[in-house]
């Protein structure tokens, strides 16, 4: 199942974990290509606030490194998105977010930007000017109306991940 997003709102929601979650968010680990990577995700109530939690171990063993939680999305984004917008918090790591594109067609393609959850619920925004694309065959950010799938990511090096992620969506 795919999300659609919720345009009501000034900063459009692609999920605040409320409403069924599981249907929507998947769990990736680098053992889809070799790697040793291990963890989960968990949606929380926690005294009327939901999240998604994502824990686990990151190594880069096997040519691996990475874990993930990642929806797709089934709506076009509107007009004058200029960013990606989440409320964390986290072990004080640092933590990626993940596009896919329309033009991101191989497994390996995707455009990245890092953030730092620290142990206080923090609002993070990442402008789409600063994703970094992972190669050379994809234009240089991306484009908002080309926007197929958001993740959030441990990524890169060996640590313990554990992340809450209570909203995301756009700004």
């Amino acid at each position: 199942m795919v999300f659609t997003l919720s345009l009501a709102a000034e900063n459009p929601v692609i999920d605040d974990f409320d409403r069924q979650p599981d249907t929507r968010w998947r769990f990736f680990a680098d053992t889809v290509m070799g790697g040793v990577s291990t963890g989960q995700v968990s949606f929380v109530s926690e005294k009327g606030t939901r999240y998604a939690r994502m824990t686990g171990s990151v190594s880069t063993e096997n040519n691996g490194g990475f874990i993930q939680i990642r929806t797709e999305l089934s709506s076009a984004i509107p007009e004058g998105i200029t960013g990606v917008r989440l409320i964390v918090r986290g072990n004080d790591q640092q933590y990626f977010v993940h596009l896919r594109t329309r033009g991101t067609v191989l497994p390996w393609q995707y455009y990245q930007l890092g953030f730092l959850a620290t142990e206080d619920w923090t609002e993070v925004r990442l402008p789409l000017a600063s994703f970094q694309a992972s190669g050379r065959m994809l234009r240089n950010t991306p484009k908002a109306q080309s926007l197929k799938s958001v993740g959030v990511v441990a990524f890169g090096r060996d640590h313990e991940a554990e992340i809450d992620v209570r909203e995301i969506g756009f700004y």
